[in-house]
Parts: C-alpha cells; structure tokens; sequence
C-alpha cells in the first residue's frame, strides 16, 4: 500500500531522483548567469526544457528555495547598511572588527547566512544559490509565490514520445492584454459603396432600354398587320412559289 507516500516515483532509486532534481532545478538558475563567454552559454535565460513529470516534481523545490531567499532580503539591506566600506584586513577593517557595530552587523547577517547554507543543502551548487539570492529572490520581492510556470509544448520528446514542457520563471515572457486593432483599408483595394451603386443603376438603365426598344418593334409590327409568325410563315409561302415555278421553266 502506498499510504502517505507522496510524489512519483519517475523510475529512479530515491538518491538518484534528489540527485536529479537538485540539478534540473540548478539548471534552471544558472541559465540566469552570465554566459558571455562561456561555450555553453543557454539559449534563453530563465527557461529549461524537461518533462511534465519532472517538471512538476521539481517546481516546489525551486519555489521553496525563492521563498526562503525573498524572506531575507531585509535581513540583507540591514547588514549592508552596517558593513564598512574598507577592505579586509586593512586598519580601518580591523576597528570595526574591534567595535560593536561589528556584532550588530554579526546578528543582522546571521538568518541570511542560515538561509544560504540551508539552500546550499537543498540545491547542491553554490554558483546557483548566489545567482538565487543576488538576483533572483530580488526579483520576486513583492509576489507571494507562482514563481515559475509550465508550458506544454506541441512536440514529444523523440524516441520515447515523452510530455515535453518549458519551465521558467514569470515575468520575462509573460503575455500582454491590450485592446484589438482593426486592420487599416485603403480606398484602392476595396471599392466604395458609390461606385458600386453608381454600376448597378447604369446596369439596370441599359436592360431598361434594351427591354422597351423590342417592345417598340413589336408595337410597329403589330401596326402593320402582321406579327412576327405570320410574316416568317409569308416569306416561307413565296419562297415554295418561287421554286415551283422555277421548276416548270
């Protein structure tokens, strides 16, 4: 029975699956480095490509590791506002080493030094937990969690046909609702409704005309007696004389 035991299982034994969510969610920070002349620079930074499984799996990770980032921020400035502007070991440093700022400093640092340890340990990579709390946690300073989000993608994975999804961070690429712009018409390509009026009334003023000049005809033929079928059969009686007598002759 599989009672109170939660997540999946995705193939693996439970070290090696720590193991690779520990480095699918350190990828997912180190795209955010600086890859200027690294030869394996990342293609899109805050975006990794992985399986609906596993990305499900490793999203709570990566939020509870911002989570516990965002929540030292203002332990942050307040140790900032009490180090010295000196460098170390120099004699300026050595005083306030000496003094009591330095312990007021030592408390306010202490929960941020608890916290990078504490990610260290969930993540593994220490390159990764100083690009969380340098630039990713600060980023995230006013949102209360949904950090990342999941995107199916329309193409499986080949040779396995395998979910494949994009997990990122929001806020980089995230849609904008804006109101709907018609499209622009110009006078060229589509006709006025004048015009084509204008073409229907002289269409219908030509069958107009057409229409009364044959009932003109028929009215003057209808005149002079006779009408269409009989003048056609008159023309066939004279023409079967004229042959009759052209064959007596």
């Amino acid at each position: 029975m599989r009672h109170r035991r939660r997540g999946r299982i995705l193939g693996r034994s439970p070290s090696h699956r720590r193991a690779m969510l520990k480095n699918l969610a350190s990828s997912l920070l180190l795209t955010e480095r600086d890859a200027e002349f690294d030869d394996n620079a990342p293609q899109l930074t805050g975006r990794i490509i992985t399986t609906m499984a596993k990305a499900k799996e490793v999203r709570p990770l990566i939020e509870r590791c911002i989570t516990i980032a965002r929540n030292t921020l203002e332990n942050q400035r307040n140790a900032d506002a009490l180090a010295p502007d000196a460098e170390r070991n120099s004699e300026e440093w050595k005083q306030w080493r000496a003094s009591d700022r330095w312990k007021e400093w030592n408390q306010a640092i202490a929960p941020v030094l608890s916290a990078r340890r504490r990610t260290i340990q969930l993540l593994g990579n220490k390159e990764a937990v100083s690009i969380l709390f340098d630039d990713i946690a600060p980023r995230f300073e006013d949102r209360p969690g949904g950090y990342t989000r999941i995107m199916r993608l329309a193409k499986p994975r080949l040779g396995d046909a395998g979910i494949q999804v994009i997990l990122e961070f929001v806020g980089e690429r995230d849609r904008v609702k804006g109101p709907s712009v018609q499209p622009q018409q110009f006078e060229d390509e589509t006709p006025s409704t004048s015009d084509s009026a204008t073409s229907d009334s002289a269409t219908s003023d030509s069958a107009t005309s057409d229409s009364a000049t044959e009932e003109e005809e028929i009215i003057d033929e209808a005149q002079d007696g006779e009408t269409p079928a009989e003048s056609d059969e008159a023309g066939n009686v004279d023409a079967e004389e004229n042959e009759e007598s052209a064959n007596e002759e």
